[in-house]
C-alpha cells in the first residue's frame, strides 16, 4: 500500500474528487466473494467493482446480458462482507435501469441495502436525465462510456469506440452530461488514448480507463484477467501479472496423483487417538461380540 495512504481508513467519493485535484492516480479493480475481495482491499486498492464481469469470469456466460440483478447481489453481499477500506461499488445490470425510472432506483436502492456506496450504469446523453434522478435519491453513481458490454449487439461486437470525427464528439458530449448530470467518476472503456486524454482534461471528475490508455485519472481491470484466469485469453489492453490458471492446474493435478498413488493423507495429516483409546476399543467390540461381525 502506497505510504501516503496508510491514514486513509476508508475510501469515500469525496476523497476520490480530491484524488483527481492533487493529480493522485486512482486503483480499481473487480472482485467477486470474499477471500478475493479481502485481498484486493488489503492491498490497498482504491475501488472495489462487483463488475457484471461477473456473468463470463464466474458464471461461464458469454456476455454481461444474462446476469440478473439477484445474481450480483448475491456476490455484493458476499464482498462487502471482506472490504473495509476500499469504495465499494456495484454495476446495475441489464434490464435493470432500461425499462424505466422505478426500476432503476429500486436496482440502485436494493443495492446500497445490501453494502454498495455506488452503483455504475452505462451510457451517455441517453443516461443523464435517470443520473441525475439517482443522485437526486441519495444514490452515489459511477458513468461508464465507450466500449459498453451490455451493447455489445447495438455495437456489433467488442469494438473500440471514438475512432472517427463524429464519434469521438460524440463521446466527448456523452462524459460532459454524464458529469453535468452529478457521476462522481466515469469509466472510458476501448475508446483510443488520445480521446481519453482529451476527455480527463476537460472533465472536473475521475476518469477510469479500460483500454483507454495511460492518461486517464485511474485503471480499473477484471480482477481475473489480471492474475491470469481468464477463458479465454483476454484483450489487448490487458497485462496480466501472474499465471495463476497455471498453478491452479500444477496444484490440482498433484492433488490427484498424490491422492491415487496414496500419498495423500499422510499420517501428519491425520487425527488419532488419545493413548490407550485403540486397546479400550478393541476390548469392547471383542468383549461385545462385534470383532468379526464386519
Amino acid at each position: 500500500m502506497d505510504p501516503n495512504d496508510q491514514a486513509v481508513s476508508k475510501i469515500t467519493v469525496p476523497f476520490l474528487l480530491d484524488r483527481k485535484l492533487r493529480g493522485e492516480r486512482i486503483v480499481c479493480l473487480t472482485a467477486y466473494d470474499y477471500p478475493t475481495a479481502r485481498l484486493v482491499d488489503e492491498a490497498g486498492v482504491d475501488v472495489l467493482l462487483v463488475g457484471d464481469s461477473l456473468a463470463q469470469v464466474v458464471l461461464g456466460y458469454d456476455s454481461t446480458i444474462p446476469v440478473t440483478l439477484d445474481e450480483m447481489l448475491h456476490h455484493l453481499r458476499a464482498v462487502r462482507r471482506a472490504v473495509r477500506r476500499a469504495l465499494l461499488v456495484i454495476d446495475l445490470p441489464y434490464g435493470t435501469y432500461h425499462a424505466s425510472e422505478f426500476e432503476a432506483l429500486s436496482a440502485g436502492i436494493r443495492a446500497l441495502k445490501d453494502g454498495a456506496e455506488g452503483v455504475k450504469v452505462e451510457g451517455g446523453r441517453k443516461r443523464a436525465a435517470l443520473i441525475r434522478r439517482m443522485v437526486e435519491a441519495e444514490i452515489p453513481v459511477m458513468g461508464h462510456i465507450g466500449l459498453t458490454p451490455q451493447s455489445v449487439h447495438a455495437l456489433g461486437g467488442y469494438r473500440v469506440q471514438g475512432k472517427t470525427f463524429e464519434s469521438a464528439n460524440d463521446l466527448i458530449a456523452d462524459a460532459q452530461a454524464v458529469e453535468d448530470a452529478g457521476a462522481f467518476a466515469i469509466v472510458l472503456e476501448g475508446i483510443p488514448r488520445e480521446l481519453a486524454a482529451l476527455v480527463t482534461a476537460r472533465l472536473r471528475i475521475p476518469t477510469i480507463g479500460i483500454g483507454a490508455g495511460p492518461d486517464c485519472d485511474g485503471q480499473i481491470l477484471v480482477l481475473h484477467d489480471l492474475l491470469g484466469l481468464s477463458f479465454p485469453a483476454p484483450a489487448k489492453f490487458v497485462r496480466s501479472y501472474a499465471r495463476t490458471a497455471d498453478v491452479m492446474a500444477k496444484a490440482v493435478s498433484q492433488y490427484r496423483q498424490d491422492v491415487l498413488a496414496g500419498r495423500y493423507p499422510i499420517d501428519a495429516e491425520s487425527y488419532h487417538w488419545p493413548a490407550g483409546m485403540r486397546e479400550q476399543f478393541e476390548k469392547w467390540t471383542a468383549t461385545a461380540g462385534l470383532k468379526d461381525d464386519d
